[in-house]
């Protein structure tokens, strides 16, 4: 009996241990990716401006590509879901989505240069449903929150590093063109360490040992109640390349600085991810509701803010996305079956990027009206998301105490 509980013991060690490998490998995928289009995302919108788009510009394209690039998660999850073949559709949309960050180089248009930004978008919705389906299976036996806390952690390392190496080619004279060249180097990396990946962890889905029981009945109510609150943080959530746009139009943050300002958004978000990431296993999703009454802050400090302010909004933008990046997708993962998890981040991708695009559009329009607007409309939309997910955890205190009751 002592000998079969000791096998027990190192067969959960070992089957962690791997779970802990395949999330750290798919985190370094993750960073060398965010080096490449995080690096891009910290001067797409003065690469527009430059180019001559306008604000109303910048907020559409930005916005656009964020509802193409979450519109086509929910083809992408479904697929993956129906043929099984995640490795496949992931490796074909990191290739699309890393391909088109260098290319910007090329671009003598800010037309063009919209089409290769939204490109990168759709490449990046191609690979997330079937990418976090694989990650959710390693996340069970370390713990949601850490799993998805520690890929998003290193994730937003490659976001730190992205944007200052852009910073560095910029205050060195080398230009944004310039910039976009040197990130295909981390792009290239990227798509090794996943090729590497995909050849040591072929059946992602072995590592989720305790698999719970295969449902095929319609998702449950609070994952419908939880996307609507979602979706309101989404639509008041503003694009970096608006906030860039805005530093560069008003002289508040220097070109130089810019890009570090988004690398310094990016290292709150990884700490964050890390930390709420612990406190999400222990205390649900909570988490989010106190960490969405900060983040709605960013708003005036970033549009209102001097130099200092400004930076200050930056790291409570940082904190929202890390929250946004890493609780998220964990709860997504015990709201839907294991055998539609593909679908469900298809779903929840596909609404998010909806009224992100629509929230990004009217506060690009609001731009050119007035501040005040913007700023009030992206204030009331985040905390039209308490009270829901308020219902959320209610939903979810009620369901564990019937488990209880059962056991």
């Amino acid at each position: 009996m002592q000998n079969q509980s000791s096998t027990a013991i190192i067969n959960n060690n070992t089957s962690k241990a791997h779970a802990l490998k395949f999330i750290v490998l798919l985190g370094i995928v993750s960073l060398f990716a965010d080096i490449t289009y995080e690096g891009a995302r910290s001067i797409n919108g003065p690469y527009l401006a430059l180019l001559g788009a306008s604000a109303t510009t910048v907020g559409i394209v930005a916005g656009f590509g964020e509802l193409i690039g979450h519109s086509l998660r929910l083809v992408s999850g479904y697929i993956s879901d129906r043929i099984g073949r995640y490795w496949a559709i992931t490796l074909f949309g990191y290739t699309l989505n890393m391909l088109a960050v260098p290319a910007l180089a090329l671009a003598g248009r800010w037309e063009i240069a919209a089409v290769l930004m939204i490109m990168e978008r759709v490449g990046k919705a191609i690979r997330t449903p079937a990418r976090d389906a694989m990650l959710s299976h390693a996340t069970r036996e370390i713990g949601r929150g850490k799993g998805f806390g520690l890929h998003e952690a290193l994730d937003q390392i490659g976001a730190v590093l992205g944007p200052l190496i852009v910073s560095g080619v910029l205050y060195f004279k080398g230009g944004y063109r310039t910039s976009f060249v040197a990130l295909l180097v981390p792009a290239i990396m990227a798509i090794i360490v996943l090729m590497t990946a995909r050849w040591l962890y072929p059946q992602p889905r072995n590592l989720e040992i305790a698999q719970p029981e295969l449902e095929t009945k319609r998702f449950p109510k609070k994952f419908w109640i939880y996307l609507t609150a979602v979706a309101f943080i989404a639509a008041g959530y503003a694009d970096f390349p608006l906030i860039a746009y805005h530093f560069k139009k008003v002289s508040t943050v220097s070109d130089t600085w810019i890009p570090v300002f988004y690398a310094v958004a990016m290292g709150v978000d990884a700490i964050a991810a890390l930390l709420f990431g612990y406190l999400f296993d222990r205390k649900g999703i909570s988490i989010l509701i106190i960490v969405s009454l900060f983040s709605l802050f960013f708003a005036p400090l970033v549009f209102l803010g001097g130099f200092s302010f400004a930076l200050i909004g930056m790291a409570l933008w940082g904190m929202g996305m890390g929250a946004q990046e890493s609780i998220m997708r964990a709860a997504i993962a015990d709201m839907v079956p294991i055998n539609r998890r593909g679908t469900g981040y298809g779903i929840f991708n596909t609404g998010y990027g909806i009224f992100w695009f629509f929230g990004s559009a009217l506060m690009g329009i609001l731009y050119d009206i007035s501040l005040i607007s913007l700023i009030a409309f992206s204030v009331v939309a985040q905390l039209a998301s308490i009270p829901l997910l308020i219902l959320v955890r209610k939903n979810q205190d009620n369901s564990l105490t019937r488990i209880n009751r059962n056991a």
